[in-house]
């Protein structure tokens, strides 16, 4: 069985592949940084495979799916690719968010549908999506980044119920958590406002629950709080908070 990986150089999406590998899988790790991915490759042996690809670019998202759909050991997808970015909307510049929006809006949706099609066909296989907990709100100073992550909550849940009525025996989730201590804070430009998780911790939690058959996997009990509380409130005084909560952030 093989997984491939986005994102795979770094926070998450590294761990992950390493998880993947410890319960004997084969992973084809993808990102920009070759030389990341071959430092994670050194160490995880003839198990992984390399490939560069910019998944920001929908020409090479494109050209990643056609140069491995017909590999049929392939039977999971891990969407890890992403990054964020903290300010007020009119100050944050546009070329960076149009940016963001390709690497966590566009590049997930091709790669999920053109390998989920694939998928589908054998009727089998896995799609792993990391999302955020940010998936669930809007985000004032955030509000690119809130939004990609809606979009991939929102798209996750769609195909799931879709599945479902096909009977189908590919399974799909959305990794949904809070504060991680990746690499993520200090490209986004911003602090942790409360105690991070290990990315070790959320990456095990994240394969467990795809395996396991959940929709949405929430690594915290404080984050699944969050989750419910905002279905008591007004959504005006839910972005109140987290306008709030961003700015500590800051």
């Amino acid at each position: 069985m093989k997984a491939l990986v986005t994102g795979a150089s770094s926070g998450i999406g590294r761990d992950i592949a390493r998880s993947l590998v410890s319960r004997g899988w084969d992973v084809i790790l993808v990102a920009r940084r070759a030389d990341k991915l071959m430092e994670l490759k050194k160490e995880l042996g003839k198990h992984a495979r390399c490939v560069r690809c910019d998944v920001s670019h929908i020409d090479e998202c494109k050209k990643l799916h056609e140069v491995l759909q017909n590999d049929d050991e392939i039977q999971m997808l891990v969407n890890c690719a992403g990054f964020g970015l903290c300010g007020s909307f009119i100050d944050t510049p546009l070329e960076d968010e149009l940016k963001m929006i390709d690497t966590n809006v566009t590049a997930v949706h091709i790669l999920t549908k053109l390998f989920l099609q694939d998928f589908v066909k054998r009727n089998k296989g896995y799609i792993l999506n990391v999302a955020s907990i940010a998936g669930f709100f809007s985000g004032p100073l955030m509000a690119t980044y809130y939004a990609t992550k809606n979009y991939v909550v929102s798209l996750t849940g769609a195909i799931n119920e879709e599945l479902k009525r096909k009977n189908s025996r590919v399974r799909i989730a959305a990794l949904c958590p809070g504060p991680v201590d990746t690499e993520f804070n200090s490209v986004a430009h911003v602090s942790f406002a409360t105690a991070p998780l290990d990315s070790k911790t959320v990456a095990e939690q994240g394969i467990d629950g795809l395996m396991n058959g959940k929709l949405y996997i929430i690594p915290s009990a404080k984050m699944k709080g969050l989750k419910f509380v905002k279905r008591l409130l007004p959504d005006r005084t839910v972005t109140h908070f987290c306008y709030q909560f961003q700015k500590r952030k800051k």
